[in-house]
């Protein structure tokens, strides 16, 4: 059985950063893309970022060069480190084992 569990969410100051983490379980983990995606009040869902079994990595445009994803096959874990947040990444983020696993999501809010 699939599980995602997200953590590492909170509340920070305009420019600050946050780690998130998502431990995964129930699946062949170093196989699999994962990815984060996010979802502002009043908004639709959004992928944020993607990282393919090799590594590879691609961003939404509005955070890029600000957030890093990373995996940790041993671990079964990825990553998303996020540095010079702003009010707009305000969201509850999600991580995704693409396209049908979703973890319960983390609230992460971006204000002063």
């Amino acid at each position: 059985q699939v599980q995602l569990v997200e953590s590492g969410g909170g509340l920070v100051q305009p420019g600050g950063s946050l780690r998130l983490s998502c431990a995964a379980s129930g699946f062949i983990f170093r196989i699999y893309d994962m990815a984060w995606h996010r979802q502002a009040p009043g908004k639709q869902r959004e992928l944020v970022a993607r990282i393919n079994s090799g590594g590879n990595t691609n961003y939404a445009d509005s955070v890029k060069g600000r957030f890093t994803i990373s995996r940790d096959n041993g671990k079964n874990t990825v990553l998303l480190q996020m540095n010079s947040l702003k009010p707009e990444d305000t969201a509850v983020y999600y991580c995704n084992l693409p396209e049908d696993y979703w973890g319960k999501g983390t609230l992460v809010t971006v204000s002063s």
